[in-house]
Parts: structure tokens; C-alpha cells; sequence
């Protein structure tokens, strides 16, 4: 097997970020703590071989990490909004030069194709341009009092502490739509990555101290907090950390929605999809497959919008299944630094596991096989990572198929009259994060559309459910977790709203008239 590691030059690129081959687990911009964790290997899912390793952080690591953002917020908040756009702005330059080695990075460790890569670290471009513009538009509102020489008005404060809880699926981008509207609304951040992919990172983390050092930003603004669930546990249950912000599977999340909750505190909550497309007679084919198919096996299907439904009228269903066969066999897997494949694994040997025995449960319950998975092997998968995309035919009502399976399966189903049915088939799942039709029809697209059409946070016509620009927000309903990051008003989150009542005049009325004489 070729050497993707040196191929690439990932001793090369880890020497540009500025990581060396053993890092401690813990950071608040200024320095790495020695951490006395557990010891963290970063092992590729593209060749199985170690990238490096990471001293875990401790508890009371991430005491001293709080510590620090505590006193960071009282600084970083008085400084002036736009100012803080501008040291965004400086970020995003960094990370442009940054652009092609991080995306390597990111590829390598966590075993999305190259393009997809470079894509997810353009996203982290886009939403700190995004955040920049924001800087100098963290509106408030006015209003009229009911009584005479008093003015009101509303304004927001940032909150404090956010706490981050990244997935391995997005490592870098996610925690930056998080961070880049949290900086500029004056928070400070305490980032807990995924212990799959904790090299990327530390990589950002280096990229931000480059950035801030340059420009006197106190130490604690931005904060790394290697570890794992336990990691999680502290944040979530952390009174000093007034929102939390965690993507990753339903049942992550009910468990720190649940002990943020506890105490009152503010969860925003990115969790899963099981997202379907709608395929109606007027669908354009053209539009249908590629679209279908880059949902389905994009990120080897490790992506919370990774389309993993297709509902097809039944008049169209062989054709749109012979379609899809066809392309299918067209799909080339492999090491996903090599741009002339289409897929790489999946993350460890514990999703291949899961990967399979969802294919086992769909063919319990009757489903049909249409596209065969398994693992591949021999030369170039000697991971055991890489599998094969699948298509199974299968019934809405299915166990698995109301569940979401992180892996390239699609399940194929048809439906019969008019859009209404597929709807309700579509919605018919415990999650609501993605959804979309294909047609041709404006009364259908409106149909989808409307108050009794999809009940997911996002509603797509005409392009499939993954590939969300930042200008909107992000996030779904019911099991997904009700969360919205990045564009549209989502920085809202960030910060508390007050309401102010200024009385200019000399007298004292009280609202709603009251009389209060002594």
C-alpha cells in the first residue's frame, strides 16, 4: 500500500499548522497546559495509520481552562464590536492561507474527500466574512412607552462562557459557525472536540493564537478542551457556562439538553437527520440522481443532512431505480486525498460495525437489497474502514429506517397519489432536519412548502437535503433539537436580550395607569 501520509506530506502539513508529534490536550489561547489525561491517538481511517497522539485533559484542567475564560470574558466584552469583526476578519485571511493544508488535514483524519475538505474550511471562511458584517449589525429594537416623557428600547448583551461540543463529521467547521458569531457578540469559547478527530483541532486552535496574539486578544478567548464524554458532562453541567452548544447523535443530545436544563441553562442542539427526497412525476432526472446520489454517499454518508430516504411516485419509481443502479456502479471508493474517487471510509471500525448491521435489520424486516454494501478489502482499504454505498428497498414503518444509521445506506420507497402522501411519509420519522422535493410543479413545491408540508428546519425544491450555505440559519425540529446556527438571525443565541425603560421627565406615572400615592 502507497504511504497517503507521505504522499500528501502530512508531516509537512503538521509542521505548517505548527503541531508536533505530541500535544497536550488542553489550551487557552496563550499556552497547552501539561495535561495527565488519558492518552488520545489520532489513527486515519484513510490507511489506519497514527497521525499523533494527545494527552487528554483532566478535570481539573478544565477547571484552570474556565478559570481563565472567566476572566477573559470581563476584557473581551468591553472592547467594541466592530473591532472584534475586525480580528475576525484577520481569521479568515489566516485560514485562507491556511486553506489547502488544513483541508488535507481534515481529509486525512477524518476521511472526506479532498474536495469536501477544502469545502469544509471555505464554510469556516464564509461564516467569519459573514460574522464580520454581522460586527457592526447586532441590532436592538425601539418602541413607544405608554407613558409621557419615557422612552424604551431593546438591546443585547453577549452571555458569558459558550460552551462548544463538536462531531467528528465536520470537525472544523462546525466549531467555527460557532465561534465566529460568539467572538463578535463578545462571548468566549470552551471547545470540546471530538476525541476521533482531536488534530484538526489543535490546528485551529494554533491558526486563532496566531491571530489573537497579534492582536493583544486576552488569553482564555478561545479555549481547547480535549477529552471525552466526561469532558461533555463538566460543561454541560457547568452553572459558569450559560449556553452549551453540542452537535452529535439524539441521544448526546437528550443527555446534555437534559443536565443543561437542569439548571436552567441555554442548549443549542445539532442532532440527528434522517432526511428524505421527494421525487414526484414532473421531476427532472437529470437534477434527481446527481442530487440523490451526492446526499446519499457524500461524506461516505457520515453527514447530518446525508440523504438517507428517497420517496418516488410509484409511475416513476422503476425508472428513477434504474437511474440510480446505474449510477451507483459508477461510484469509485478509495483513499479520498486522491481526487478521482467519490468516497472514502468511514470514520472507525465501530461504523463499518454499525453500517452492517443496519444492512442485517433492513433485510429482517423485508427489505430488498437493490444495491449490494459490505466492507472492502484488499490492497488500499487495509484500514477496514471502507464500505460500500447501498440502496435497499424498504417501507417507512421499519425500525432501522426510522432510525438514523451514520453510513452510505439509501432506502428506496414509492408512494401513490398526490404529494400529501408523500409528505406525510417523509415526516413520518422521529427526526426533522433536512428535506426536499424534485418537481416541476409549482403547486406541489408550494404544497412542501406550506404549513402542512415538511416539518423539518429545512425545506429544499430542486436540490437535495445536504449542502447548506451559511447565510441561513442551520438546524431542525422534534428529535433533531430545535437548535439554529449560522446565518439569518442565529446570533441571537449568543446573547441575552434586555429591555430598557429611560423616564426623562420629571414625574413618576406608572405603567397601565396604576395610581401608588403616599
Amino acid at each position: 500500500m502507497a504511504d497517503i501520509a507521505a504522499e500528501v506530506g502530512i508531516k509537512a502539513i503538521l509542521e505548517q499548522l505548527g503541531i508536533e508529534e505530541l500535544n497536550n490536550g488542553a489550551s487557552t489561547g496563550g499556552k497547552w497546559f501539561k495535561t495527565r489525561g488519558e492518552r488520545i491517538d489520532s489513527v486515519s481511517p484513510v490507511d489506519g495509520k497514527l497521525i499523533a497522539s494527545v494527552q487528554a485533559a483532566t478535570e481539573a484542567d478544565y477547571e484552570a481552562v474556565i478559570l481563565k475564560a472567566q476572566e477573559a470574558f470581563k476584557e473581551w466584552r468591553m472592547i467594541p464590536a466592530p473591532k472584534r469583526g475586525e480580528i475576525i476578519r484577520q481569521l479568515a485571511e489566516r485560514i485562507r492561507f491556511y486553506k489547502e493544508p488544513l483541508g488535507k488535514l481534515v481529509s486525512y483524519e477524518m476521511g472526506k474527500s479532498l474536495q469536501e475538505g477544502l469545502g469544509e474550511v471555505q464554510e469556516m471562511i464564509d461564516i467569519c466574512d459573514f460574522a464580520v458584517g454581522l460586527s457592526r449589525q447586532l441590532y436592538g429594537l425601539t418602541m413607544h412607552s405608554e407613558r409621557p416623557g419615557h422612552r424604551m428600547y431593546e438591546q443585547y448583551h453577549p452571555l458569558g462562557i459558550v460552551g462548544i461540543i463538536s462531531a467528528f463529521n465536520f470537525p472544523v467547521a462546525v466549531w467555527n459557525w460557532n465561534t465566529a458569531l460568539a467572538w463578535v457578540c463578545g462571548d468566549v469559547c470552551v471547545w470540546k472536540p471530538s476525541e476521533k478527530t482531536p488534530i484538526t483541532a489543535i490546528a485551529c486552535q494554533q491558526i486563532t493564537k496566531e491571530v489573537f496574539d497579534a492582536n493583544g486578544v486576552p488569553e482564555g478567548v478561545s479555549n481547547l478542551v480535549i477529552g471525552g464524554p466526561e469532558i461533555g458532562k463538566l460543561m454541560a453541567e457547568d452553572t459558569r457556562v450559560p449556553l452549551v452548544s453540542a452537535t452529535g447523535s439524539t441521544r448526546m443530545g437528550k443527555s446534555v439538553g437534559a443536565a443543561v436544563g437542569a439548571r436552567l441553562g441555554r442548549s443549542l442542539l445539532e442532532l440527528g437527520g434522517n432526511n428524505a427526497i421527494i421525487i414526484t412525476p414532473s421531476a427532472d432526472l437529470k437534477m434527481v440522481v446527481p442530487g440523490a446520489v451526492f446526499g446519499a454517499v457524500g461524506t461516505a454518508g457520515q453527514r447530518c443532512t446525508s440523504t438517507r430516504r428517497l420517496i418516488i411516485h410509484e409511475e416513476i419509481y422503476d425508472k428513477v431505480k434504474e437511474a440510480l443502479v446505474s449510477a451507483y456502479k459508477q461510484i469509485k471508493i478509495g483513499d479520498p486525498l486522491d481526487q478521482s474517487n467519490h468516497v472514502g471510509p468511514l470514520i472507525d471500525k465501530a461504523a463499518v460495525d454499525m453500517y452492517l448491521n443496519a444492512l442485517k435489520e433492513a433485510v429482517a424486516e423485508g427489505g430488498n437489497i437493490l444495491v449490494e454494501g459490505g466492507l472492502l478489502t484488499g490492497a488500499g482499504y487495509e484500514s477496514g474502514c471502507y464500505v460500500k454505498p447501498a440502496i435497499v428497498e424498504a417501507e417507512n414503518h421499519f425500525k432501522i429506517v426510522q432510525h438514523e444509521t451514520f453510513a452510505p445506506i439509501l432506502y428506496i420507497m414509492k408512494y401513490s397519489g398526490g404529494v400529501e402522501n408523500a409528505i406525510k411519509l417523509q415526516n413520518g420519522v422521529p427526526q426533522g432536519l433536512s428535506s426536499a422535493i424534485m418537481t416541476n410543479s409549482l403547486k406541489e413545491s408550494e404544497a412542501f412548502l406550506s404549513q402542512a408540508g415538511s416539518d423539518c428546519g429545512i425545506a429544499n425544491v430542486n436540490i437535495g437535503t445536504s449542502g447548506a450555505e451559511i447565510g441561513g440559519a442551520f438546524g431542525g425540529e422534534k428529535e433533531t433539537g430545535g437548535g439554529r446556527e449560522s446565518g439569518s438571525d442565529a446570533w441571537k443565541v449568543y446573547m441575552r436580550r434586555q429591555t430598557n425603560t429611560i423616564n426623562y421627565s420629571d414625574s413618576l406615572p406608572l405603567a397601565q395607569g396604576i395610581k401608588f400615592e403616599l
